[in-house]
């Protein structure tokens, strides 16, 4: 029986695919045969035990994935696919050591057909003279995984819509060990779920257009962080999961954990829940965020004191204008101090109240906080230059220190 075969196969190529995802379709009672009905692509299937036709019973071919040459018919869901062995096997693992499995010829029609790879012998669909297996996926991923393997995969703006098609892609390129495409597919998504600082700045960049082009919440740009969480963990790749739970931070708890949740964080399943777990690293990650939140501010008040060009003018009194090395700072020296001192101030007054006590924009979200402290004081208006750039100075050093600690916030 297939299962057996393909059970040894997966066993030996050490997946993660069980006999039980795929398998052949099998009568209860007796042997089973599939006919055309004609030009209608309706196909139904029929029991010598039973000459009752059900609803369920239809299967429909699909339009662009039907070949006429095709050695194998794929049934998923309700619907056929019949594809070339030859090419399921060039491009997956899994198929390849399932086709090239030596079974005993099929008898059609009263005529012995020439041997060819096969499945098991036994209680077996056919149609048209080619076996039929039953797979145990979704009709509509397969689809777009056909499609990419037969005219290479399109992907497009890391949208919902485009998610949708990529997800489903990499889900079936990780079952059937696609490589190459699966490779593609993780490529693809980490454009918008990015492991490098300046990634996901280009990411929040698009979200920004989005919202400005249409009006609507720039978070609708991307899928939910949920799914894309729950889609790495089932692809066993944590390349996107920093990214994701640094989104899913940013949402307060009541927008993320409400019946009426959110838009933004509404899944492709209304089943999607985060595990135990994913809500234990997500409550920790906001907790930690949150805290460098209140640290940045703090830094900025600690920095404008000790380490901004201000702090330096007594130094620059005493030496005459050059630095305490005797190194003249080329276009780097305060030339207002006290006046410096006093906007700095201020500023982390504003900032105290608008993100710690008010709760404004950008609350839960340090990356964004640090970029708006850092333009508080523009080096193109302000009337000291060097201070200005001093603190965007600062202020991308702290992004980049920040960045790299959001895997340990959430316990990767």
């Amino acid at each position: 029986m297939l299962t057996t075969a393909f059970g040894e196969a997966s066993e030996k190529l050490n997946t993660d695919v069980s006999s039980k995802d795929i398998y052949l379709a099998m009568p209860k009672e007796s042997s089973t045969v599939i006919s055309d009905l004609g030009d209608d692509h309706a196909i139904r299937e029929s029991s010598a035990t039973c000459g009752v036709h059900n609803d369920s019973d239809v299967y429909t071919r699909h339009t662009n994935l039907w070949f006429v040459d095709g050695s194998v018919i794929l049934q998923v869901e309700r619907t056929l696919f019949r594809v070339h062995m030859s090419q399921l096997s060039r491009h997956s693992v899994i198929f390849r050591d399932l086709f090239s499995l030596p079974q005993p010829p099929h008898v059609a029609h009263g005529s012995p057909r020439q041997p060819t790879p096969q499945f098991p012998a036994g209680d077996q669909k056919y149609m048209d003279d080619c076996p039929v297996l039953e797979l145990q996926d979704s009709a509509e991923d397969f689809a777009h995984l056909l499609a990419a393997l037969y005219d290479g995969p399109t992907f497009g703006d890391n949208g919902r819509d485009d998610y949708r098609v990529v997800a489903g892609i990499l889900r079936l390129a990780t079952k059937y060990i696609v490589d190459k495409l699966r490779t593609r597919a993780l490529d693809h998504l980490s454009i918008a779920w990015p492991s490098t600082l300046k990634g996901w700045d280009a990411r929040e960049d698009l979200a920004r257009t989005f919202q400005l082009e249409t009006g609507l919440p720039r978070e609708i740009r991307y899928p939910s962080p949920i799914d894309v969480i729950i889609l790495a963990q089932h692809v066993s790749t944590d390349a996107l999961l920093p990214a994701a739970f640094y989104a899913l931070s940013r949402y307060h708890h009541a927008q993320i954990f409400d019946v009426d949740q959110d838009v933004a964080l509404q899944c492709l399943s209304p089943d999607t829940q985060l595990s135990t777990r994913d809500i234990q690293r997500l409550a920790l990650g906001k907790e930690a965020s949150q805290n460098a939140v209140t640290a940045l501010i703090q830094s900025m008040k600690t920095q404008s004191q000790r380490s901004f060009p201000a702090s330096d003018s007594a130094t620059r009194t005493r030496t005459g204008g050059v630095g305490a090395h005797g190194r003249r700072p080329s276009g780097q020296i305060c030339v207002s101090g006290a006046a410096c001192r006093k906007d700095f101030e201020e500023l982390v007054a504003l900032a105290t109240q608008h993100y710690l006590f008010d709760r404004e924009k950008g609350c839960t979200d340090p990356l964004y906080v640090a970029e708006e402290l850092g333009q508080l004081k523009s080096a193109e208006f302000s009337e000291c230059k060097a201070c200005a750039r001093s603190l965007e100075g600062w202020a991308a050093k702290e992004r980049d220190r920040l960045w790299k600690l959001v895997p340990a916030w959430f316990r990767m």
